[in-house]
């Protein structure tokens, strides 16, 4: 959601969560796939005044598959989780990294084009057992085919070998708005390169935890994870 808040804002709120808007009162908004069907923005005015718009929020048909079976047991071991934390806490920081990228108020483009292998918000629940949603949208071109930027931004993390993701670039376009492209074959930037809007930027592979060759792409505000399609729309 992109938005303008009213002329004297000094505050303003999507729910429960603080909003950022710039000079000309410009604001990106988003909502998690399970967030409530009703939200309010709120802006408090210089002279005290609140200003209330409330948001209904339309379901969405997830593709839910329901398999009459338990789901594996166990978690990840204290061996992987020695690997894995660092990373992790990479990635939490790189995140909350704050530029001053103006990409997210750009239509966004597809970084590449070819076979969706997996679509975001897909979900498998185990005999009640809900298992993780897929967080992103995975494309399959095929290995080594490049990909670009969908909108312009600044490189907050770009590095090899991570245990999941493999060859990770996560790039902000502002305003809390984060794109990550994992199991690159190869990177071509480095963190705090900025990039503009359709750069080559990486090739489509299959590192770290991946069964074949795609480029996985999520989104996220904050901590709201987003569809890819939603910026995009169809692929042409």
């Amino acid at each position: 959601m992109r938005g303008t808040v009213p002329g004297g804002t000094r505050e303003a709120m999507l729910g429960e969560e603080t909003l950022t808007f710039d000079d000309e009162g410009r604001f990106f908004a988003a909502f998690d796939r399970d967030a409530p069907a009703a939200m309010t923005l709120t802006a408090r005015l210089a002279n005290g005044r609140m200003i209330e718009s409330p948001l209904t929020i339309a379901p969405r048909a997830w593709n839910i598959e329901h398999i009459n079976a338990a789901r594996t047991p166990g978690g990840a071991s204290a061996a992987f989780m020695k690997i894995r934390q660092p990373e992790l806490d990479a990635i939490w920081d790189a995140r909350l990294k704050d530029t001053d990228s103006t990409g997210w108020t750009q239509d966004f483009i597809w970084p590449v084009t070819g076979r969706i292998s997996g679509r975001f918000g897909s979900q498998r629940v185990y005999r009640g057992e809900p298992g993780s949603y897929h967080s992103g949208i995975d494309i399959a071109p095929g290995n080594g085919v490049p990909y670009v930027a969908p909108a312009d931004g600044v490189v907050v993390l770009a590095v090899e070998g991570y245990s999941l993701e493999g060859n990770l670039l996560i790039i902000d376009h502002g305003q809390g708005l984060n794109s990550a492209f994992l199991h690159s074959s190869r990177l071509y930037v480095k963190e705090g390169d900025r990039v503009r809007q359709g750069q080559h930027i990486g090739d489509v592979g299959s590192s770290g935890r991946a069964t074949g060759p795609h480029l996985h792409w999520s989104l996220k505000w904050r901590n709201a994870r987003l569809d890819p399609l939603l910026f995009t729309g169809p692929m042409r």
